[in-house]
């Protein structure tokens, strides 16, 4: 692995802070095709349950699903379906074909998760989602919208991350992070040439996530890749605000994770050193 690993500049203007926007979960236009079930619609939901790479998973795509991956098509936000990148209990991601010959990332969400509890620890505490109710369809839109929100978040704030582009029901379209190779390689799976140069800009994401009033929550060599000489943080669905009831232990746990990673890497770093890093604001030089 090369050793070029660039820091990403903040947006200029106001960057979000730890204040927050509540999300809305209510019915979307995609419920809303899927209760007209007209011609259009019936025939691309044909053409989907036929294709290949789709075939597999049909418990996936439920009608109200496929009205979302109708509504992104029809929105112009993706072309054509490639096919999977990744499967998991949780969700499923497609390769795609977006605008202009553009590749996005197409995630949906099962709406039956099997770890739909742990979704809720994440979420109950967040400000964002309060008064969300106890029907697993909810709970799965909001981790939807929530992802999509943390991915806009961390960007304006200067952290590599996918760059979101439309979501709509349990189906979220974001950049696709790869080449014709395949996706980019996590941590995890390459040998890290200048790994005291990976660690420095990795917590100085960290420190900008914090400073955005976000918290990774479940950060490790397995939630970051190498892209084009930059390191992209991925999976953000579970990102808190600093308001969260657990959003200490859930910061402590990163900077564990992280530090246990780059000390197998030969560097002197501990858990707490990264932890007092992320906290501790940047120094001001307009006060030197």
């Amino acid at each position: 692995m090369v050793n070029d690993f660039e820091l990403v500049d903040p947006e200029g203007g106001d960057i979000a802070g730890d204040e927050w926007e509540p999300i809305d979960v209510t019915e979307t236009e995609a419920d809303r095709i899927a209760q007209k079930r007209d011609r259009k619609f019936e025939q691309f939901e044909e053409r989907i349950k036929d294709a290949d790479q789709f075939k597999v998973e049909q418990s996936v795509f439920d009608d109200a699903t496929l009205a979302a991956l109708y509504k992104l098509v029809q929105d112009g936000h993706v072309e054509a379906f490639g096919g999977p990148l990744s499967t998991g209990k949780e969700a499923n991601v497609y390769q795609a074909l977006g605008p202009e010959d553009t590749e996005v990332a197409v995630k949906v969400y099962r709406i039956n998760a099997s770890n739909f509890r742990q979704m809720r620890d994440y979420l109950e505490g967040d400000p964002r989602f309060e008064g969300l109710g106890g029907k697993k369809k909810d709970v799965v839109l909001a981790w939807v919208k929530k992802e999509g929100a943390n991915l806009e978040r961390a960007r304006k704030a200067g952290v590599r991350v996918p760059t979101p582009i439309a979501s709509e029901r349990n189906v979220l379209v974001m950049e696709y992070i790869g080449n014709e190779a395949g996706r980019a390689k996590r941590l995890g799976e390459v040998h890290i040439e200048n790994p005291e140069t990976a660690y420095e800009v990795l917590r100085e994401y960290m420190r900008r996530l914090y400073s955005a009033g976000l918290i990774h929550g479940d950060l490790s060599e397995y939630n970051v890749v190498f892209h084009e000489g930059q390191l992209v943080v991925i999976d953000l669905g579970q990102a808190v605000t600093v308001h969260h009831p657990n959003s200490r232990g859930f910061l402590e746990r990163d900077c564990r994770n992280v530090a246990n990673f780059f000390s197998r890497q030969g560097l002197d770093v501990t858990g707490d050193d990264l932890l007092e890093f992320v906290t501790t604001p940047e120094p001001d030089p307009s006060r030197d």
